[in-house]
Order: C-alpha cells, then structure tokens, then sequence
C-alpha cells in the first residue's frame, strides 16, 4: 500500500511538472508573438522611469488601408537579373492587348446598335430619339456600377448616391462620374472616406465656382447618416435604392 501511495504521488508529480512546463511554454510564447506584433504593427513600449512607476506607453505611426506593408512596388521594376520578374513582364506584355481590349469594352459609352444587334432589343417607337436612348441607358449602367463594386461600404455609399443623382446629372457631370467610376474600388473608398484627397483632375477648376462632381460626392458622404445607422436604418437605406 505504501509502496502504491508512493507510485501515485511520483506520478502526480511527473504530471504536475509536465503541465507546468507546458504552461511556462505557452507563457512565453504569447510574450514573444506579442513584442513581434508590436514590432511588426509600427509599436513600441517604452520602459518606465526606475524612479517613477507608471503604465506602459504605447506609441504607433500613421497607418494606411495597406497596413504596415508600405508603397505597393511592381516586381517587373527590375527585370535585370530577376529571372521570375522577367518572365512575369513577359506574360504581362502578351496578355496586355487583350486586358486593354476588356477594358475598352467595359468603359465604352453604350450605343443602341449594339445594344440592339446583341440582345434582341427592338428599337423605341415612341418617339424617343437614339441618343436620348442611349443616355438613359448610360446613366442606368452607372448607377449598376456604382452599387455593384464589390465592397460593402462603396455600395451604399456611391450606389445611394448615384441612384439619387445621376438622373439629374447634365452630359459633362456624367463624364466627371464616369470618370470616378472607372477608378479602382479602393481609391473611390478612400476618397468617400476622406482618406484622400479627390484626384486633382477631378477638382473644380479655380475659374469655375462651386464643386466638382466628386468634390460634391465626397461632401454628401461625410454629411450623410449612412455610416452611423443602425440596422434599421440600413436595411432601409439598401432596399429603398435596390442595392440587395
């Protein structure tokens, strides 16, 4: 019995020691990942004065949507001696025709001859000119691409925006939205968002008053309830402009 008692407690001791050191380990571990993620984050604590007790201060620098990545650089910038930047250059250039073509095609104003001669729409027989027509169409494969970009936030923003405006938008004000359309999701979301400035070719030119287009957007955005609602709100917002 005693030699059984024994037995137990060496056992409970081996196991008392094993958790232990897993213990420590996991410690340890969580103290390292968290200095590499402040280090990785910009962060930095500073150590508090012996004669002074106080918290630990934490400062960390400015950060972009990129994180900490810094500016993005194309590997193709050196195809000197990169052999894999080379070869990427090189299916870049035969695949560059046909992205332009692609591209072309999607920003290309609509015509009703192609309308028409691609999807068995007749043309209007009331009285509705062609360019009137196409106008319309325009303004309504703006408003589509202005509530499909894929992002939520854009979506309800730009979306809302467009499909209360651009009805009422003359020919020039179309070729401004257009414009700031065809830019790249994340650029139109850092203007809405004024983490950037509106491009300076799409600013109202100092001999013009007012505001351009995309000057008047981006004030719309920062004015508007959308980014404080609450679920109601949302839901409202979404369904009464068709952005589900």
């Amino acid at each position: 019995s005693t030699k059984n008692n024994r037995c137990q407690l060496s056992r409970s001791a081996l196991f008392f020691n094993f958790h232990c050191r897993i213990l420590l380990t996991m410690i340890t571990t969580t103290i390292q990942c968290s200095l590499r993620s402040f280090s990785r984050h910009g962060l930095s604590i500073r150590n508090p004065s012996p004669a002074k007790t106080q918290l630990p201060v934490i400062s960390h620098a400015l950060r972009s949507y990129l994180g900490d990545a810094g500016e993005m650089k194309s590997r193709r910038a050196n195809t000197h001696d990169d052999a894999i930047a080379q070869r990427e250059q090189q299916l870049w250039e035969r695949a560059q025709p046909r992205y332009d073509s692609i591209m072309e095609r999607h920003i290309r104003l609509p015509k009703m001859d192609d309308i028409v001669n691609g999807s068995g729409i007749t043309n209007s027989t009331d009285g509705t000119s062609k360019e009137e027509q196409e106008l319309d169409i325009r303004k309504k494969r703006l408003v589509y691409r202005s509530k499909q970009r894929g992002w939520l936030e854009v979506d309800l923003l730009l979306g809302t925006w467009a499909s209360e405006n651009v009805h009422s938008l003359s020919l020039e004000e179309l070729d401004e939205f257009e414009k700031f359309v065809n830019l790249e999701t994340i650029d139109i979301y850092n203007v809405l968002t004024l983490r950037s400035d509106v491009p300076e070719d799409m600013k109202a030119s100092g001999d013009v008053g007012g505001q351009s287009v995309v000057e008047r957007i981006q004030q719309w955005a920062k004015d508007s309830p959308l980014g404080k609602a609450d679920k109601e709100k949302y839901v409202e917002v979404k369904t009464r402009n068709n952005l589900i």
